[in-house]
């Protein structure tokens, strides 16, 4: 051969190996962004159930505080009246007392309410982070030359469905039949 062929076997060489190496890194790094798309996805569905999870026992140990402040105060009225009028209460036909009964503080609704909006708040946000990091990978998968490489490394290699977001049965419903009637907060 003659150093004017070789020369080109050398250049083709040279840029067969540079792609192989741009091909192969390419991989690596696709690979790669894919597993921690996927390890994110994962670990944020985790957050939603501990969210969740928290939420729900901050609505139910908060409930029982008026449940136990409510028995409380049954007995502190019960003995007060009992105290005043003995057992089986007064027997007068007229009876002109002013009475300070104790009363069931309504701030502790309140308080109940306040925990249920903050969790249901917090909730929510964890479920939109969740989405868009589903998006952001879906997305990434989908783009080329992404989807070339992540087909041949067999990604999504978790099952996306398995990490949808918790919805209620009026949403998903609603949401079938494109029909959302108004909220019926009071019954008639």
């Amino acid at each position: 051969m003659n150093k004017m062929a070789l020369g080109f076997v050398g250049v083709v060489m040279a840029f067969l190996v540079i792609s192989a190496v741009v091909v192969v890194s390419q991989g690596i790094g696709i690979n790669n962004t894919s597993i921690k798309f996927e390890k994110d996805i994962q670990a944020q569905y985790g957050q939603n159930k501990n969210s969740y999870d928290n939420y729900f026992k901050k609505v139910q140990e908060s409930a029982q505080i008026p449940s136990k402040y409510s028995d409380d105060l049954k007995s502190v009225y019960t003995a007060a009246i009992q105290g005043r009028y003995g057992r089986d209460g007064s027997k007068a036909t007229w009876q002109w007392i002013q009475e300070h009964n104790p009363n069931l503080d309504p701030s502790l609704y309140r308080q109940i309410q306040q925990v249920i909006e903050s969790g249901r708040n917090d909730f929510q946000s964890n479920q939109t982070t969740l989405l868009d990091k589903k998006r952001v990978y879906e997305t990434f998968i989908a783009t080329f030359p992404n989807s070339v490489y992540v087909k041949f490394l067999g990604f999504p290699k978790i099952d996306l469905a398995k990490y949808d977001i918790v919805t209620s049965g009026d949403t998903e419903q609603a949401f079938e039949t494109k029909r959302a009637d108004k909220i019926q907060v009071f019954s008639k």
